[in-house]
């Protein structure tokens, strides 16, 4: 029985339905996870390379692109070897690890695009107050907030998942030790796990949601004040980037896990994760890239340069 309450190891599913074609996702699905990595570390290396980025909303896009990749790297490259290989087994500690830092690292973003929504929201609603209200000091705090408030309040989520009962077998229908087909598995009493779970989400996810709304609420009120119609625009245009992440991110999070019990089927969790996963981080540098004037104005620069260097030698 105690091995059976607490297995040494798990079978994550994966794909297995698709029998041998799941070794073709394998192609497209390493391209976008090294995409996604590549653009992210290029936004990381443009924050920290180029003086013109050295300011808080650039800060805290450079930890949102970290965020990134560091949750891509706890679930897709296991995902990625478990395409070739006929036995997809993790350890019981290695599912416990990869529930933690993914969980955390990803709810960790949320807070950081509202670190980036209150940055908008003081420099164009309190320009004055800008320099004192979001200096270098206040930046580092918010984005440390972000990093360790989450780490926290998942230790007792994980300790939890821990000391549960496993008598359903091992075979996780998933890619990655997701909360819902571990509680599938468990024969002990999970709905007040269920319900802290859900507090969890209401309290850190449609938190800073609601914060972040209230926020752009405060900004379109203002910018609609400006009487010159091209610097609407150009506000706009500013925050157009941050506003497209906020809802990629926040819609399929709240879609899976904002609700009480087990109200999406795993298939559909599956699809989700998948987006969340691979194409959103894939699609995140492209949208800050293509949307903001200043990211594409310092591409452009160091494009030259390399150019530059190039014909130099």
């Amino acid at each position: 029985m105690a091995n059976l309450s607490q297995p040494s190891e798990f079978v994550l599913s994966g794909f297995s339905s698709f029998g041998e074609l799941q070794a073709l996702l394998f192609g497209p699905f390493l391209m976008l996870y090294l995409l996604a990595f590549m653009g992210n570390t290029i936004i990381i290396v443009m924050v920290i390379a180029d003086t013109h980025l050295h300011t808080p909303m650039y800060f805290f896009l450079g930890n949102f692109s970290l965020l990134e990749i560091l949750v891509t790297m706890t679930a897709v490259p296991r995902m990625l070897s478990d395409l070739l290989v006929p036995h997809k087994v993790i350890t019981f500690t290695g599912c416990m690890v990869q529930f933690y830092f993914y969980f955390s690292l990803g709810s960790a973003s949320f807070l950081i695009l509202t670190d980036m929504a209150l940055d908008r929201f003081v420099a164009i609603c309190h320009p004055l107050r800008y320099g004192t209200l979001m200096s270098r000091a206040v930046c580092v705090q918010l984005a440390g907030a972000a990093w360790s408030a989450l780490f926290l309040a998942m230790v007792p989520t994980v300790l939890s998942r821990v000391h549960l009962d496993y008598c359903h077998g091992n075979v996780i229908n998933h890619f990655f030790c997701d909360s819902t087909p571990l509680l599938q598995l468990s024969c002990s009493d999970t709905r007040l796990l269920e319900f802290w779970d859900f507090l969890m989400a209401l309290a850190f996810v449609l938190s800073s949601f609601l914060v972040t709304l209230i926020s752009y609420g405060y900004i379109v009120t203002t910018v609609l004040r400006i009487p010159s119609a091209s610097s609407r625009r150009k506000t706009f245009s500013t925050c157009g980037s941050h506003l497209t992440l906020v809802f990629i991110g926040y819609s399929s999070t709240i879609f899976l896990y904002v609700r009480p019990g087990k109200a999406h089927s795993v298939q559909v969790r599956k699809v989700v994760a998948l987006v969340t996963s691979v194409l959103t981080p894939f699609l995140n540098p492209f949208i800050l890239t293509f949307r903001n004037e200043t990211v594409k104005t310092v591409l452009q620069g160091q494009m030259q340069r390399l150019k530059g260097l190039c014909k130099a030698q």
